[in-house]
């Protein structure tokens, strides 16, 4: 119910970014936990757990572009993230933005391939 309000109702920059914050740490948790397990089935909620982080972090793409496109402000996170991606340089922050939709084109496309099998 949550991911679904974030998708409908406008959120003020500094809630998104704290649940942006959330969102980067628990994914660190849920990364060091799964590099520092001893055998797969010890994390058998991992799936599920996947899953809810996907649809949390979509929902916050979401309510990020809304915020952009309405407001023209990001918010403090996702500007310090692109101040620190593009470094100050705009064509290094291009090529950069290139390389990312290249490789989400072939994650799709392997992905696709696998679906069709």
């Amino acid at each position: 119910m949550v991911i679904l309000g974030l998708m409908v109702i406008p959120v003020p920059p500094l809630l998104l970014d704290l649940m942006l914050t959330f969102s980067i740490a628990f994914s660190v948790t849920v990364l060091l936990v799964a590099l520092y397990l001893k055998a797969p089935l010890q994390f058998n909620s991992f799936p599920s757990l996947l899953l809810i982080l996907t649809l949390m972090r979509l929902s916050l793409n979401v309510a990020s572009t809304r915020l952009i496109l309405s407001r023209g402000d990001a918010g403090q996170v996702i500007q310090s993230f692109g101040d620190f991606v593009i470094g100050g340089n705009y064509v290094i922050g291009v090529i950069v933005f290139i390389i990312l939709v290249i490789i989400n084109f072939m994650v799709i496309t392997k992905g696709s391939g696998r679906i069709a099998e």
